[in-house]
């Protein structure tokens, strides 16, 4: 058996004649009276105490150490006494990833999980917690896609304790917690008329930022960021940075998740950029690389504010897209006093679902479509297009129609299907 039992009630000297005797200690009587103590993997002492008459429990426990030590499945049972919020605020300080995305992470988890699961010990957590946590989180967040975010962020909090010996499995895993499940959506694309009614209701110094959108696929960030010398003379654009948010500050940025990408530049969307320059001529501006306190880069940036500064997201969606989607009729203007209504799925990024539909509809491939768009993978290219894709229906009636002729067996008519 690992370690050992301590019986603190009772302590055992040397008697008349050398023989051991067992006398009380000053602790008997008081609090628990068993202490099971053993090495843990890391070479320090850890006990656990048990009262009286339950030494046989102390042994069992001890036993069961000995076993999950051996099997590879020990759990600290002190570090697991550590809270959801402590050991949450540890994993999210060891996060690798950008500091914008650090940064949605921990306000999903510090709005809607911390509050509720915050001051439970992490090696106590079993299904009912996150049923429970899921069935309140489901009251207070109405879009699913934002509660599978917040989910999937408890659960790779709980991953890396069971990766870290502080739990034995996650809750969030079992079969009897349902994950969010978001109602699924089809990209629906603009049409061209309406790409350029909005274009239209921007003010001057930002149209050409639809042909931008809508004839390269770039991304709202991507356009805020795009330099002169990303312009190329060969009918390439090069995306290289972006400008984004961090931590309420404005940086440059590599574009997202790091993918850097060349696209086609078309004669047209080419010729917008430059009547945009000589009528609005680019603006030298320095920001931070990547983070607040990083480097400082210059770029002479194609799109900036009346002012020469680089654009804020969150001021140009509400006083300069909204405007222009209520001018195309795409959404309702506010009653005097009020702001515009949410309208996510006409944000900026409808340009580039625009941009999509043209190249799929072209007969563009996905895998030059994913490259374009700096998708990571042509999978997910093909996930969220694939129903604007030409339809294969239509390619394979063509295709037997094809046959038919070929083997003069069609059917030109009325009189011949008789025949045949």
């Amino acid at each position: 058996m690992a370690g050992h039992i301590q019986d603190r009630w009772y302590k055992v000297e040397p008697g008349p004649g050398g023989k051991p005797i067992k006398l009380r200690t000053d602790r008997y009587g008081s609090g628990l009276r068993y202490r099971a103590r053993y090495i843990g993997p890391d070479g320090t002492e850890k006990s656990k105490s048990f009262p009286d008459k339950q030494k046989r429990r102390a042994e069992t426990w001890l036993i069961n150490i000995e076993a999950d030590m051996a099997r590879g499945q020990y759990l600290d049972p002190q570090a697991a006494r550590t809270t959801f919020r402590e050991y949450a605020e540890r994993w999210l300080a060891a996060l690798t990833i950008d500091l914008s995305s650090r940064a949605a992470v921990e306000g999903r988890l510090r709005l809607h999980a911390l509050p509720y699961l915050g001051a439970r010990p992490i090696g106590s957590f079993q299904p009912e917690h996150i049923r429970d946590w899921s069935r309140q989180l489901e009251e207070a967040v109405p879009s699913a896609s934002y509660r599978r975010l917040i989910f999937d962020a408890v659960s790779s909090v709980l991953n890396a304790a069971v990766d870290d010996r502080l739990l034995t499995s996650n809750p969030c895993r079992v079969r009897s917690v349902k994950a969010p499940r978001p109602v699924p959506t089809r990209v629906q694309p603009w049409s061209a008329s309406r790409v350029f009614a909005v274009r239209a209701g921007l003010p001057k110094r930002y149209q050409a930022m639809a042909d931008v959108g809508g004839g390269c696929g770039l991304r709202q960030g991507e356009i805020f960021g795009l330099a002169v010398d990303n312009i190329g003379e060969l009918g390439w654009l090069y995306v290289r940075q972006q400008v984004k948010k961090v931590r309420g500050s404005l940086v440059f940025a590599p574009p997202k998740r790091g993918k850097l990408r060349d696209v086609p530049l078309d004669p047209e969307v080419s010729a917008a950029l430059t009547e945009h320059m000589k009528r609005f001529p680019p603006v030298e501006v320095t920001l931070p690389w990547q983070t607040p306190t990083g480097p400082k880069v210059t770029h002479r940036l194609v799109f900036t504010s009346g002012v020469g500064t680089a654009l804020w997201s969150n001021a140009f969606n509400d006083q300069t897209w909204k405007p222009a989607l209520a001018s195309a009729g795409i959404i309702s203007v506010p009653e005097k006093g009020q702001r515009y209504a949410p309208a996510r799925e006409h944000g900026m990024h409808a340009l580039r679902h625009f941009y999509a539909s043209v190249l799929l509809d072209a007969g563009e491939n996905v895998k030059a479509l994913s490259l374009y768009l700096g998708h990571s993978d042509p999978g997910f290219t093909l996930r969220v297009y694939t129903h604007l894709m030409p339809s294969s229906e239509t390619r394979t009636r063509k295709a037997i129609s094809a046959m038919y002729k070929a083997a003069g067996r069609a059917h030109d008519g009325p009189e011949t299907a008789q025949a045949a």
